[in-house]
C-alpha cells in the first residue's frame, strides 16, 4: 500500500471490524476533524493528495470500508442498504474519540454518509457529497421523485457487473486492456486525457477490492422483466439497489447539517446519462431487448439528488452545489484548487 509522505497508516479494531484508516495529523490542538470516505472499487489512498492539502490544524483521517483497502473483508448484507459501512464507519469514530466531524463521501461513499447523518446526525457537523450517488440508490428509479421501476429492483445490483472487470480486479490486472481496472478508471472515474503522477497507485486502490458473491459485485436472482436478473440481498452493487437504499429522510432530520454538492460535468459514473445504468444502456442499444422509455427510463441521478437537496433547503437545511465543467467522477483529482477552496468554506460552518 504506498503511503505519501506526512500520511500515517494505522488499524483500528472495533467491535465490528478491524478497519484501515490513514490519518494526517493536525497540530497539537486541532479545530477540526474531516473525515473522508471513498467510493466503489477504490479506497482510502485515494483521499492522500487532499489530506495533505488541508491546513496543519485540520485533523484528516480516512477509512477503508469492508473489503476495500486495508480492512477486514466481511460479508456485505445488502437488505440493510449501506448501513454495513456505516455503522462501521461509526464504529472507528467511537474508537478514536470522534465524536463530531467533517464528512466527506465519494461516490458510493457519499450514501454511506447519507446513512451514517441518517442514524447518528449528531455525529456529523457538515457533509460533503462528492459525485455522489442518487439518495434513491443506483439504476432502477425513474424521474426526480424517484420512484421505483418495477417491484424487484430489475436490472440493478450485482448482475449488472462486468465479469471480466471483476475478473481483473481478481487477478490484480495491472494492464491497459479495455477491461482492466486503469481502463476503467483512465475513462470512468475522470474525464479524459486526465491523467497524474499517482495513476498506478489509484489502479493499486481499485486492485483492493475484495470480490465475490458477499463483496464486489455480488450476486443476482432471475426476474421476468427486462433485463432477466434482480438483486439478492448480499454484495457491494445490491446495497445501493431502490428497495435496500433510500436516504431521502434526511430531509426531515430536525438537525440539518450543512451540505456541499460537488460534481463534474462529464460524470459517467453518476449521471442522468450513466453508462453504468442499464436502462440508459438499453436505450442506446448496446443491451437488446430494451422495452422502452414507459417500462425502462434512465435514471435522471443529478436531477433526483438535486430534487433531494433541495427538499432539503426547503426544509431549513444549508445546500451548496458547486458543478465543475470538463470534469468526471473525480472532482477531488480532476480540480483540486477548486475542490480545497469548497471544502475550505465548508469547514468553516
Amino acid at each position: 500500500m504506498t503511503i505519501f509522505d506526512g500520511i500515517t497508516a494505522r488499524s483500528v479494531l472495533t467491535p465490528r471490524l478491524r478497519a484501515g484508516v490513514l490519518e494526517r495529523s493536525a497540530t497539537a490542538s486541532p479545530t477540526v476533524t474531516v473525515v473522508f470516505v471513498h467510493g466503489n472499487v477504490s479506497s482510502s489512498l485515494f483521499w492522500q493528495p487532499l489530506m495533505l492539502a488541508l491546513p496543519e490544524c485540520v485533523r484528516a483521517l480516512a477509512i477503508d470500508l469492508r473489503g476495500f483497502g486495508s480492512s477486514a473483508t466481511l460479508p456485505v448484507d445488502a437488505t440493510r442498504g449501506l448501513a454495513d459501512y456505516s455503522d462501521d464507519v461509526t464504529a472507528v469514530l467511537v474508537e478514536l474519540g470522534v465524536d463530531r466531524a467533517h464528512l466527506v463521501g465519494w461516490s458510493m461513499g457519499g450514501g454511506v454518509t447519507m446513512q451514517l447523518l441518517l442514524d447518528h446526525p449528531t455525529l456529523v457537523q457538515t457533509l460533503t457529497l462528492v459525485a455522489s450517488v442518487s439518495p434513491y440508490g443506483f439504476g432502477g428509479t425513474g424521474g426526480a421523485d424517484g420512484h421505483r421501476l418495477s417491484s424487484d429492483d430489475a436490472g440493478t445490483g450485482g448482475g449488472g457487473a462486468n465479469p471480466d472487470f471483476v475478473a481483473r480486479l481478481q487477478s490484480g490486472d495491472r494492464g491497459c486492456d479495455p477491461t482492466s481496472p486503469r481502463t476503467v478508471y483512465q475513462t470512468t472515474y475522470v474525464k479524459p486525457p486526465f491523467s497524474s503522477e499517482h495513476d498506478d497507485i489509484w489502479v493499486e486502490s481499485m486492485l483492493s477490492t475484495a470480490t465475490g458473491i458477499a463483496n464486489y459485485p455480488g450476486d443476482s436472482t432471475l426476474s421476468e422483466n427486462w433485463p432477466g436478473f434482480a438483486p439478492s440481498g448480499s454484495g457491494v452493487l445490491n446495497t445501493m439497489t431502490p428497495g435496500h437504499f433510500n436516504t431521502t429522510g434526511i430531509v426531515d432530520l430536525a438537525l440539518k447539517p450543512a451540505i456541499l454538492w460537488i460534481h463534474g460535468t462529464d460524470d459517467v459514473i453518476v449521471s442522468d446519462t450513466s453508462f453504468f445504468d442499464l436502462n440508459y444502456l438499453g436505450q442506446l442499444g448496446v443491451i437488446p431487448g430494451w422495452p422502452g422509455i414507459d417500462v425502462a427510463p434512465p435514471q435522471p441521478m443529478i436531477q433526483q439528488t438535486r430534487a433531494v437537496l433541495g427538499a432539503y433547503r426547503d426544509a431549513g437545511g444549508e445546500v451548496t452545489e458547486l458543478e465543475l465543467a470538463h470534469c468526471g467522477h473525480s472532482p477531488h483529482l480532476e480540480h483540486p484548487a477548486a475542490f480545497l477552496a469548497a471544502l475550505l468554506e465548508q469547514l468553516e460552518r
